[in-house]
Parts: C-alpha cells; sequence; structure tokens
C-alpha cells in the first residue's frame, strides 16, 4: 500500500512549509511506505517541483506526478497545442514531442494555472476553439491555498475560456482518469490519498478505490457535510502520521 500526497495546502502554503511536513514524510518512509506527491498545480516543470520539495528537506527526484504529465497523455506526438498555461505544460509538451504554439491554427488548446494570464491570451485561445481546436485542461480547481488565504487557481482560468468559447473541457489532474492512471501506474490498486480538499482529493480517491485523509491545513476544515467522508482528518500531516503509525 502506498500513499499520494497532495502539494498545496499538505507540504506547503506557496512558499511556506507546513511544519512537521517534512519530518512526516520522512516517517513514512521509514516506515517501508511508497509515495508520489501528485499536484494539479501544473505551473512549474517537475525539476523545479523536485528541487522546491528539496528545500523543504523532502527528496523528491522521480516522485513528482503533476496535473500537466497527466494532460499530455491526452496529446500525441507531432500535434499543435496551443498553450494558455504555464511552463510546467510546456516543459511536460515537449517531453511528449507535441509542437507548442501561442498563437494560431492548433490541434488543441491547453489549459492551466499561470500568473500572467490576460484577455489576449483568453482571446487568442478562444480563437483557436472557434476554429475547431479540442480544449484540454490540467485541472479545474477554482482556488488553490496560500499563507494569505484562498487565491484564483487553474480552474478559474479554465471557466473563463469555457465561458468565451461555448465548448467543454476535458480535464486531466485530480480527480480525472489520466490522473489516476499515473498513480495506479505508480503506488498500485490500493493506498490512501491525503489531500486537503473533499471536491478534489476525496474524489480522487474514490476514482482510486483508495482511502482518503483529509488534512485540516489548506481550504476544507471539518465542517458537517463532508463528501465525501474521509477515513481520517488530521489537523496536519504529522499528526495523520502519527496516527497511522501508532
Amino acid at each position: 500500500m502506498g500513499f499520494a500526497l497532495d502539494l498545496d495546502g499538505v507540504i506547503w502554503l506557496a512558499d511556506d512549509a507546513i511544519p512537521g511536513s517534512a519530518d512526516a514524510v520522512a516517517r513514512l518512509r521509514a516506515a517501508g511506505e511508497s509515495l508520489v506527491f501528485c499536484t494539479n498545480n501544473s505551473s512549474l516543470p517537475v525539476g523545479e517541483v523536485e528541487a522546491k520539495l528539496a528545500r523543504h528537506g523532502i527528496p523528491a527526484r522521480g516522485d513528482v506526478l503533476t496535473s500537466a504529465m497527466a494532460a499530455v497523455t491526452l496529446v500525441e506526438p507531432g500535434e499543435r497545442v496551443l498553450v494558455c498555461a504555464g511552463e510546467g505544460v510546456v516543459e511536460a509538451l515537449e517531453q511528449r514531442r507535441a509542437v507548442v504554439v501561442y498563437d494560431g491554427e492548433a490541434d488543441a488548446v491547453m489549459v492551466g494555472f499561470h500568473t500572467n494570464f490576460d484577455a489576449d491570451r483568453l482571446r487568442i485561445a478562444v480563437h483557436a476553439l472557434k476554429r475547431g481546436a479540442r480544449l484540454l485542461a490540467t485541472n479545474d480547481d477554482l482556488t488553490y491555498p496560500t499563507p494569505d488565504g484562498l487565491v484564483p487557481g487553474g480552474g478559474a482560468i479554465l471557466a473563463a475560456v469555457v465561458a468565451a468559447a461555448g465548448v467543454p473541457a476535458v480535464v486531466a489532474g485530480k480527480p480525472y482518469a489520466p490522473m489516476v492512471a499515473l498513480v495506479r501506474e505508480r503506488l498500485g490498486a490500493t493506498g490512501t490519498m491525503v489531500g486537503d480538499r473533499f471536491d478534489t482529493d476525496g474524489r480522487f480517491a474514490q476514482a482510486l478505490g483508495y482511502r482518503f485523509a483529509l488534512v485540516l491545513t489548506g481550504v476544507s476544515d471539518a465542517s458537517a457535510g463532508m463528501d465525501p467522508t474521509p477515513e481520517f482528518i488530521a489537523a496536519d500531516l504529522a499528526g495523520l502520521v502519527d496516527e497511522l503509525l501508532s
């Protein structure tokens, strides 16, 4: 049995480490548990995510799965993909041997979180979709947690594109099938998904057939009406590992 660990809201909030998370990961590994870090944030190349984890005391080379990695499985090598996303998507597309474009004709438009989204990028994406490109998205999370509270996420950008173009998107990240396939390939058919939000991480656990462990350091709290209901609830990752390894 392995562990799939979310990043934003579980390991860190923006650049701030959540206290005890590095030690909790080390304890899981010392107990012989396999684990991967699975994130819907597609903005950074994988190496930068691994380096950020290393700065927080967590070695993670080869253990990071991003929604960009899931999204490019929906693209065939040689297809022209118009990018409305960050450098993590560009890296994944190049590794897939797709043709990255930023304007003009495209087979697909790929949307993900990026900080320089503006009206011009929206216009270019919608124009390609109106000319027949299919719409792909790394994730549809409307928000993500930071030390200053929730901020708009990749799903907010996607919502603008969907509304303007009038076409539905195929979404790849948690809790959808492409990300399910990536995690199952690494961890197998049984495991525990550790996340901070019911709508994404809880549904992802269901799709995987894994136990769902909720930590309260990110988006969701322990209020009534939890759906799906977590098998475990803990204040943070350190507390969860205390419970699981006791």
